[in-house]
């Protein structure tokens, strides 16, 4: 009985109460009672996309699909993703019994909503399980939005000195330097697979693209070789091309990050916009998405970039393994070359690359000339199942391997050899190359690229290494003491016999790096701060003028 009174019975015809939400497209528009016009013309149904945990997999997903096959013989949606589950770092089930569980309001606190959504955007597949670590997310709060900060800083700065607020035309692509003109490309072809990935419901791969291009290409390759072009007095054609570059990659990636970092990329495109006046839009999420220019990619450009960042990171590597500082000049990096494509390449990036790794000469040896002595080991767990009881012989075989066999296997990526009479094919990813180290050389090998460095270290090399350093901690001086990047100064120097010789040879090298209008050696510095080198030290005085 009611409240009222009235009598109530059970109701016996009962169905699973998911059929409720499986009903939800037409029952929230009171079909077909009301707006039934909506449903039947397919202009609101079915759906483009739907969202749910994989346990939804025989509920609201099934119920969806078995309504609308029921009642209108069609889907109802067309793309589905089945999230998978948040566990702890080790991948156990947070509980608060376990006391593992993240407070997720106290994480938007401590590292910001939009570090918090790109970490778990872009850490695991929105349909694998997250293994939630808060040290991942302040990973990606440091390098990617500290990289994305420091890189809008760097340019707020010089713009606001230079008093750029791109009111100039646009330098055409022609009259723009080869750096310029790859990053553009590389920001289109950006653009283009961004753009492919979200079309496909593909978010970690966008997020993931994004943080490379940001990382790897923006600020730790084109902005770090392009600072000086900053730094001039006059607004050249060079200099505003370089000003144009850079504004339209930041502004770019703030429209590309926005689906996955709203607040973030809509600060970063309103205080762009906001000088240069390029859109009157008041938010990024306003804005037009992105379109890729076809006719600014260059994939042979990007190849060639590619090949000069490769290069350079296999270099500094060798740098770090014996402690040489990239400031300190070397004589030679020594590049046996595979085919005349590969030395094409990099021929035509041997002055970045010599002035990114700080050596003065490039030289190409051929692959098969025998400077380097290549040598080739087996990965046994690839080709031990390919070859079975063969495999010793295929061991002796690949180990006994010309320095010209090992030159057409890298070129080719396969090699053929003669087994019992018949043709056994090792492929390059079943083995791996490796070059010995000679006298006075590093070498290191990274698939068909193989770099020499040498690492002697003259007195003449010494001392230009020296200078740079002298620059590097005078730049340093100015900074911790807040002069301004205009400011002139004068520099007293203590006398050393391990360092005079340089900075007599040096002085006037050093005096325009840093911006000095004098540079002198004294017995005695007053008011000095100490510079500590390997085994002496030195004292400066830094005055503004």
């Amino acid at each position: 009985v009611s409240a009222s009174g009235k009598p109530m019975k059970r109701e016996s015809d009962l169905i699973d109460v998911w059929f409720d939400s499986g009903a939800m497209p037409y029952a929230q528009l009171h079909y077909p009672f009301e707006n039934k016009e909506l449903v039947d013309s397919r202009s609101y149904y079915p759906a483009d996309f739907i969202a749910e945990g994989v346990d939804q997999t025989r509920g609201w997903f099934f119920t969806l699909h078995a309504i609308a096959t029921m009642v209108f013989d069609s889907v109802a949606y067309k793309n589905v993703i089945s999230n998978g589950l948040v566990l702890d770092k080790n991948g156990n089930k947070m509980s608060k019994r376990l006391g593992n569980a993240v407070d997720p309001f106290g994480a938007i606190e401590k590292f910001g909503s939009d570090p918090l959504r790109w970490y778990m955007i872009t850490n695991s597949s929105p349909w694998d399980n997250l293994k939630f670590d808060t040290d991942g997310v302040d990973e990606v709060r440091r390098k990617f939005f500290g990289t994305l900060y420091n890189t809008y800083s760097f340019f707020a700065l010089y713009a606001n000195v230079d008093g750029f607020t791109y009111a100039e035309e646009d330098v055409p692509m022609n009259e723009r330097p080869e750096i310029d003109r790859w990053i553009l490309s590389l920001l289109n072809s950006l653009i283009k697979n961004v753009d492919a990935c979200f079309a496909d419901y593909e978010p970690t791969k966008a997020g993931r693209l994004i943080t490379d291009f940001v990382n790897d290409n923006l600020s730790n390759w084109y902005v770090r070789l392009n600072r000086k072009r900053f730094w001039g007095s006059a607004m050249s054609t060079d200099k505003l091309s370089a000003y144009q570059t850079l504004y339209t990659c930041l502004e770019t990636v703030a429209k590309l990050m926005a689906p996955i970092a709203p607040f973030y990329a809509d600060r970063l495109y309103m205080d762009l916009i906001a000088v240069t006046g390029r859109d009157q839009v008041v938010s990024v999420h306003l804005a037009k998405f992105p379109v890729a220019d076809e006719n600014l990619i260059n994939a042979e450009l990007e190849a060639r970039m590619q090949m000069a960042q490769d290069v350079t990171s296999m270099v500094l590597a060798l740098r770090r393994k014996v402690n040489i500082k990239v400031r300190q000049p070397l004589q030679c990096i020594m590049i046996p070359v595979v085919d005349e494509a590969q030395k094409q390449h990099i021929e035509a990036v041997k002055d970045l690359i010599m002035n990114e790794v700080n050596v003065k000469e490039i030289k190409f040896v051929d692959g098969a000339a025998g400077v380097l002595v290549k040598k080739v080991k087996c990965d046994f767990k690839k080709l031990g199942p390919k070859f079975g009881k063969q495999m010793k012989a295929v061991a002796a075989a690949v180990a006994g391997m010309s320095q010209e066999a090992i030159a057409e296997l890298e070129k080719n990526g396969s090699y053929t050899f003669q087994l019992d009479g018949a043709d056994a094919v090792v492929e390059a990813a079943d083995v791996e190359i490796f070059s010995e180290d000679i006298p006075g050389w590093l070498v290191a090998n990274e698939g068909k690229l193989t770099v020499a460095l040498e690492v002697t270290v003259t007195d003449e090399l010494k001392r230009e290494g020296i200078a740079r350093e002298l620059v590097n901690r005078i730049q340093n001086i100015r900074k911790s003491s807040g002069f301004e990047i205009t400011d002139k100064i004068a520099i007293v120097l203590s006398k050393n016999s391990n360092t005079d010789d340089a900075i007599n040879e040096y002085n006037t090298y050093i005096c325009n790096q840093v911006l000095a209008n004098s540079l002198t050696l004294a017995d005695e510095v007053v008011d000095g701060t100490e510079l500590n080198f390997d085994d002496f030290s030195l004292y400066v005085n830094v005055t503004k003028l």
